[in-house]
């Protein structure tokens, strides 16, 4: 399964897999379908050598992705921490896909400059906390009862991982 940084023509299907994401109602605190005019800037503010988009294929399909971004953008003293997301396809999650994503990222972070990788997430999502804890991930903070998703109130937690000394 190759993995490899993203391109302009995978941003439909990453917005695809992200919207897909967006119906479990447990995986983002966005609650109503994106289209590319409202994630278009996010997409591009990524870049290869900072704040890449890796995706991964399965039958040349991209089923997966992982994202860099800036975490509290502008802030010189937190530009070594990077905001790290995932979202796999429905149908190839519990298949590795996000472990995979997830080690490639690790070990691509001491070119990228980054020292701090921070996981913000849903208390809901179960599954990622689980991932990301076989990962050395730590709870790093939570704000509780702040997300309102269909009337259920979650805490927004945020995990942590140092990835360098």
């Amino acid at each position: 399964m190759p993995i490899r940084l993203s391109i302009r023509e995978d941003w439909g299907r990453i917005l695809q897999i992200y919207n897909e994401a967006i119906s479990t109602r447990i995986s983002t605190a966005d609650t109503d379908p994106v289209s590319l005019e409202d994630r278009e800037d996010w997409l591009e503010g990524h870049s290869d050598n900072r704040y890449p988009i890796f995706v991964m294929e399965i039958n040349r399909v991209v089923e997966g992705w992982c994202s860099l971004s800036p975490y509290r953008d502008g802030r010189a003293a937190l530009e070594k921490t990077a905001e790290i997301s995932y979202y796999v396809s429905e149908k190839n999650r519990r298949q590795g896909v996000a472990t995979a994503l997830i080690k490639y990222v690790l070990s691509d972070c001491q070119r990228l400059g980054v020292e701090s990788l921070v996981a913000i997430l849903l208390e809901s999502n179960e599954p990622s906390i689980n991932l990301l804890r076989k990962f050395q991930f730590e709870e790093w903070g939570r704000l509780p009862k702040i997300a309102v998703i269909d009337g259920n109130c979650y805490d927004h937690l945020y995990l942590g991982r140092r990835v360098s000394n």
